[in-house]
């Protein structure tokens, strides 16, 4: 039977087998503290030179960083120990030697890192921060299960622009050419009418030439839509989920949040009610700190950075200029229906969304005043010919959400293998 690190108390005095990688090691006289690692915890192996052969003694003082061993010993009690408990080793056997593994304890400088992510992924704290990505998810499909949401998987190439045609990724497709997706919105809309209550989840890609600490070309997007719903209604939605998200991760993830070194009292104050303010008072927020951003453009990161400190919590902002939103958002006045929520602490937008526009006429000439062909759109103009509804939904960026929530500034740090202007490998 396979016995795993994270189940070791349940063998306490008894003599096991494990299977690891050694992540560290350190000698004293007559013993060797072999630090092993398994994916689900670390423990230390202690070589006591007189509780085994003079064979095994040597080999454990030659084991090389990150080579794969089998270490048999006893468990026992150790309250030193981060998880209380410590092997003795009587037998120790390597099963793959690594020789001359590049990520050393020392200081690497990020480049270095990225180049060899394959590697870095094996850090302590680059396994934190992938295992509360994984609460994260787990926690996106709890919550919109628990509420009778239904999956719906949107396609990846599409023929059509949702956010804008000047970062899009062009690909061939046979005699004609397609897209990489930038959203799932449009098809989660369709998928709305026919099923009420949906949500896609998945990669989805921005050709956005941009070196800042917020920005990926590919990245991971939850984007639930709703029919019968308006904008509070999706305001409601929003703050309810980011709450239940930081909740989970606070209850089962704790540990690894004080491992990055989090400060976790201010995710214990992420708790509904979010305040609200609408683009106007946003804009004061900003005049009165000094930042002259004109009424009617849209906000960058410092700009969100500058209204977050004003708020202990995420803070959603309703009601940008319509010029500033694209074609399908519910116009009111000059106005849109439409919210961005905005993390505390300078992490940038998680949530954007808003009400979509219901209206055939309407949408057509939003389509027309930006430019674009409404040829490309006709099936999505079809859901404003046959029972029209108005509709409401959003989409949260997995990897900003990892970075606000585990206090990694930038979202590199956030996904197994980037994808940024200079970097399409590993």
């Amino acid at each position: 039977m396979k016995i795993y690190i994270k189940d070791i108390a349940q063998y306490e005095g008894q003599e096991i087998t494990l299977q690891a990688w050694m992540y560290n090691k350190r000698s004293s006289g007559k013993l060797h503290f072999l630090q092993l690692r398994d994916g689900t915890g670390e423990i230390q192996a202690v070589v006591f030179k007189g509780n085994v052969s003079d064979e095994v003694f040597e080999l454990a003082d030659k084991i090389t960083q990150e080579s794969s061993v089998e270490v048999r010993g006893t468990v026992k009690k150790h309250d030193r120990s981060k998880i209380g408990y410590e092997l003795d080793a009587v037998d120790v056997k390597v099963l793959s030697a690594s020789v001359d593994y590049p990520i050393t304890p020392k200081e690497h400088g990020t480049h270095f890192l990225m180049e060899h992510r394959h590697l870095w992924l094996r850090s302590l704290r680059q396994n934190a921060i992938l295992r509360v990505r994984h609460r994260i998810i787990k926690a996106v499909r709890d919550f919109f299960d628990s509420k009778d949401f239904t999956l719906v998987d949107a396609p990846i190439f599409t023929p059509n622009a949702c956010e804008g045609t000047t970062n899009l990724f062009e690909v061939d497709y046979f005699d004609d050419k397609a897209y990489l997706t930038q959203s799932g919105q449009l098809y989660m809309e369709a998928a709305a009418m026919a099923m009420g209550k949906v949500y896609c989840f998945g990669p989805t890609f921005r050709a956005e030439k941009s070196k800042t600490r917020r920005h990926l070309t590919e990245f991971w997007m939850v984007e639930p839509e709703v029919a019968f719903f308006d904008i509070y209604d999706d305001m409601d939605l929003a703050e309810e989920f980011v709450e239940y998200i930081v909740q989970q991760v606070l209850e089962h993830n704790r540990d690894d949040l004080e491992f990055l070194g989090r400060d976790i009292s201010k995710l214990e104050k992420v708790k509904r009610p979010f305040p609200r303010i609408s683009y106007d008072e946003a804009i004061e927020i900003l005049h009165k700190k000094g930042n002259d951003t004109p009424w009617g453009e849209d906000f960058g990161g410092d700009e969100e950075t500058l209204i977050s400190q004003e708020f202990d919590r995420p803070v959603m902002i309703h009601h940008y200029p319509m010029k500033v939103k694209a074609f399908y958002m519910k116009q009111e006045g000059d106005k849109a229906a439409c919210v961005d929520m905005i993390a505390p602490e300078g992490y940038g937008e998680i949530i954007g969304g808003g009400q979509r526009e219901e209206d055939l006429n309407k949408i057509l000439e939003k389509i027309k005043e930006q430019g674009l062909n409404p040829e490309v759109f006709d099936w999505y103009l079809d859901l404003r010919k046959y029972g029209s509804v108005k509709h409401a939904g959003f989409g949260l960026g997995i990897e900003r959400t990892v970075s606000w929530i585990c206090g990694v500034p930038h979202v590199r740090e956030t996904i197994p293998f980037p994808r940024l202007m200079d970097r399409i490998k590993p």
